[in-house]
C-alpha cells in the first residue's frame, strides 16, 4: 500500500490509523508522557490541541491525567469530522494564527507537527505568541515538529513547509515569551531508513516538499524493536540529553510570568 501524500483527502484517514498502530507513535506518546508529568502538570486543568487532527492525541492525553478537560482545534475539516463523529471530541475549527481562547484560560498546549506547515515569514512567530497568549502564567507548552536533517530541506513556500533547527526552536520559543525546560532531537538512528525514500522523492518531485506519510506497519519483532529503541532516545531526551541528529524536534516550555 503507498501512503497518501500529506494534505490529501485521503491523508487524515491515514494520519489516523497510524496514530493507532505505529511504532513510531507510540514511541511519541511515551516521550511526550515523560516530559508532561515531569512538568508537574496539577490534578485538573484544561488542555487546548492547537492542530487536533482526528482527536486521538486528546483522547490519549485523558488517558493519563483523567481529570482534566480537552479542546481541539484545527483548520482541516477532514481531520475534524472523525474527531467529531467517533470520538466525540470538543473540537473547532481554527487557525493556530488566531486562537478563539480568551487569555490566560487554558493550562497546557499541545501542538503536533503544525509549526513546520505555519505560512512561512513569521507565521510560526505569531502561533507561538498565541499559544503564550492563551496560556495561564506558568502554563505548559508541549511542540513536535520536523527537525532539519539530511537531505537539507530548503523552506518551501509552495507548501508553507519549513525544518527547524535546535537553536532555531529555541529562540523562537524564548522571544514569544517562554521559558524553555527541555529541548532536543530524537527519531534519530532510526530517522537513517528515511534518506533513501526522501532523496528518491526528491529526484521525483516537482517543488521542494517532498513529504509523504509513512505506509502502515505491521505489529511484529521488527516493530517492537524499533519501539524499544525510539523509547531510549526519549529517555536520553526527557533527562536533558541533547543528541547531534535526528528528524523530529520536541520542546517543553513553561508560559513566563
Amino acid at each position: 500500500m503507498t501512503a497518501p501524500k500529506i494534505f490529501d483527502p485521503e491523508y487524515y484517514a491515514h494520519m489516523r490509523a497510524l496514530e493507532e498502530r505505529s511504532w513510531w507513535n507510540a514511541g511519541m506518546r511515551d516521550l511526550a508522557s515523560r516530559l508532561l508529568e515531569d512538568a508537574g502538570l496539577p490534578p485538573r486543568g484544561t488542555l487546548l490541541d492547537v492542530g487536533c487532527g482526528s482527536g486521538q492525541t486528546m483522547a490519549w492525553f485523558r488517558t493519563r491525567w483523567t481529570a482534566w478537560d480537552t479542546v481541539g482545534l484545527d483548520l482541516a475539516l477532514d481531520g475534524l469530522r472523525p474527531a467529531r463523529a467517533e470520538s466525540r471530541e470538543r473540537v473547532v475549527a481554527a487557525t493556530a494564527l488566531q486562537l478563539p481562547c480568551a487569555p490566560g484560560s487554558v493550562d497546557a498546549v499541545i501542538t503536533l507537527d503544525v509549526l513546520q506547515h505555519l505560512p512561512l515569514g513569521g507565521g510560526d512567530a505569531t502561533a507561538l505568541s498565541e499559544m503564550r497568549r492563551v496560556l495561564k502564567p506558568g502554563g505548559v507548552l508541549f511542540v513536535r515538529t520536523n527537525a532539519q536533517a539530511f537531505p537539507h530541506a530548503a523552506a518551501d513556500p509552495g507548501y508553507n513547509f519549513h525544518r527547524y533547527t535546535t537553536r532555531e526552536l529555541h529562540a523562537k520559543l524564548e522571544t514569544a515569551g517562554f521559558a524553555v525546560r527541555r529541548i532536543g532531537r530524537v527519531n534519530a538512528l532510526l530517522g537513517l531508513a528515511e534518506i533513501p525514500r526522501e532523496l528518491r522523492a526528491r529526484r521525483s518531485a516537482v517543488g521542494g516538499y517532498v513529504g509523504h506519510l509513512a505506509t502502515l506497519p505491521r505489529v511484529g519483532a521488527a516493530w517492537r524493536a524499533k519501539l524499544a529503541w525510539l523509547r531510549v532516545e526519549g529517555r536520553a531526551v526527557a533527562a536533558g540529553a541533547s543528541l547531534p541528529f535526528g528528524r523530529t524536534l520536541v520542546a517543553l516550555a513553561r508560559a513566563g510570568g
